[in-house]
């Protein structure tokens, strides 16, 4: 079923306060293992997952995704549209921030006001105004109609404004929101130590403390969990999946992740690693270099069977998704077939390039980099290995700083809805505000950025799900992005810890708990 922001008010709050406990807050503490540390505490300063997680514990959105993406009440109680671009979004009455202070609309106008001139502007590219009506009440007008405005809300965390205005550029050191745990202590590269916060506003957390260790080598996360140094691993090695299942006193759980590992191609005339004019502008070699990528071998030898090909760049669920099209049977692994697009491209005798990828970011991201520069030599482009820590990357491949010309990363849709990854994955460049953001091949197609136009203009779900199928064909056949899998969400967990791992991939200790 695909998601639809008409189905968010169909969902109770009641149920999203039964996750809470009910009872006084018990003495319970937990540690988790991530990957890798945040790298803000700021939620309008960037996105990666460490940090999506920490956010997420702070502070709070006025619309709220709950664990399998289905979309709520937040701090709004409800909504509704007063006209085709006019929504207005009642306030939750007897919500604090953590330092005491009333949650009033007017911090929701700063929050906009703020985000609009950050890094995360995209987020507000398709809100024209907002204003207070009253201090419970917020109205919020789009350019035009906009079906997935709910959808994008759930995504832009409401900050204090009087509490912003007194630490300035501090926030990502002293955050502080309305969300169920306050930060404590954030030692970089050490741990992150959250409380929860007695007065949040959908009931006390069961889970008191909370700490949080990021142990990026996978091995030594392993060691961590099975020596009790954490009670819960994220990303467990796919080579340590057994070994854990067969240690008494731990349990393995795996979901489909949303995260799809994809290579975005430059498509300029010239390209930062490439000598001469770019090979890469000529559909053929685009599709020559999909072919020479084993995808299969990957998930079997890398991934030990613990990820699934990406048939297109959203899961299935999603708004935007192309019945009966799969990527990987447009384009199976076929080198001969790959050598005679080269061929026909005039560039048999291929060409080298720099491939930008992480080293401790997504799981075995270092192998598979390797896997693909010895794939794509089999047709002659030869890949010059950039590896980097995740803590270096995102700023190294940040648009517009142009230093890539084949970039490996990930990306994940939580708002089910493909619009908000093609909105700033594969729109223009430059020609709208708020689009475009993330165009790390520099992909422009007019028919692209006419189709996202009509999909973000219209109010019916269903208008808009056929504009996105139709960006999709497009995109599928005109190849500026290869989609390579998803990950399987592996994590372990020490008996007596409860948790149901979410679709989003955000551990969240608030749906937690720890059992004697």
């Amino acid at each position: 079923m695909k998601f639809s922001p008409g189905m968010t008010r169909l969902l109770a709050s009641a149920a999203l306060v039964a996750l809470a406990s009910s009872g006084a807050l018990a003495d319970k503490s937990l540690t988790i293992g991530l990957t890798s540390d945040a790298v803000h505490m700021d939620p309008q300063a960037g996105e990666e997952l460490s940090s999506n997680i920490m956010y997420y514990h702070i502070y709070d959105a006025l619309v709220r995704r709950d664990a399998d993406l289905r979309f709520g009440p937040g701090l709004a109680e409800s909504w509704e549209l007063a006209d085709d671009t006019t929504w207005i979004f009642k306030l939750r009455e007897g919500v604090t921030f953590h330092d005491g202070d009333e949650f009033k609309a007017s911090d929701v106008i700063f929050t906009l006001e703020r985000l609009k001139a950050s890094l995360m502007a995209n987020l507000a590219a398709n809100i024209e105004s907002f204003r207070a009506i009253d201090e419970r009440t917020v109205e919020i007008r789009t350019f035009r109609p906009y079906a997935a405005l709910p959808n994008d809300l759930a995504a832009i965390l409401i900050l204090s404004e009087d509490h912003v205005k007194k630490v300035g550029d501090s926030l990502d050191q002293q955050p502080m929101g309305t969300g169920p745990y306050k930060l404590v202590e954030w030692i970089k590269e050490d741990r992150i130590v959250l409380e929860a916060f007695d007065g949040y506003h959908l009931g006390e957390a069961t889970v008191g403390n909370v700490t949080f260790r990021p142990i990026t080598n996978p091995a030594t996360r392993t060691a961590a969990l099975l020596t009790g140094e954490v009670d819960i691993v994220q990303d467990l090695a796919v080579r340590d999946v057994q070994r854990v299942k067969s240690t008494d006193g731990f349990e393995v759980v795996t979901r489909p992740s949303l995260l799809n590992l994809v290579l975005a191609l430059d498509t300029r005339e010239k390209s930062p690693t490439i000598e001469g004019d770019n090979p890469m502008t000529d559909r053929r070699v685009r599709e020559a270099m999909a072919r020479a990528i084993d995808v299969p071998t990957i998930s079997r030898v890398i991934m030990n069977d613990l990820s699934t090909p990406s048939a297109q760049y959203v899961p299935e669920s999603h708004v935007g998704y192309l019945e009966g099209a799969d990527f990987h049977q447009m384009y199976p692994y076929d080198v001969s077939r790959a050598k005679e697009l080269m061929a026909e491209a005039g560039v048999a005798d291929g060409f080298t390039l720099t491939l930008d990828a992480t080293n401790n970011r997504y799981v075995n991201d270092a192998q598979i980099a390797q896997a693909l520069a010895s794939m794509l030599a089999k047709i002659n482009v030869k890949l010059v290995l950039n590896l980097m820590p995740k803590s270096n990357f995102f700023g190294y491949i940040r648009v517009p700083s142009d230093k890539s010309s084949f970039i490996m990363s990930g990306w994940d849709v939580p708002s089910g809805d493909a619009g908000s990854m093609y909105g700033v994955m594969f729109y223009s460049r430059g020609k709208k505000e708020g689009y475009g953001q993330v165009n790390r091949g520099s992909y422009s197609n007019p028919e692209v950025d006419a189709l996202i136009d009509k999909a973000d203009s219209t109010p019916r779900v269903e208008e808009r799900d056929a504009h996105l199928q139709a960006v999709t064909k497009i995109l599928l056949e005109d190849i500026p992005m290869i989609p390579v899998h998803y990950e399987q969400d592996i994590y372990a967990a020490r008996d007596g810890v409860a948790f149901t791992p979410r679709t989003d991939k955000f551990l969240w200790a608030y749906e937690m708990d720890v059992k004697d």
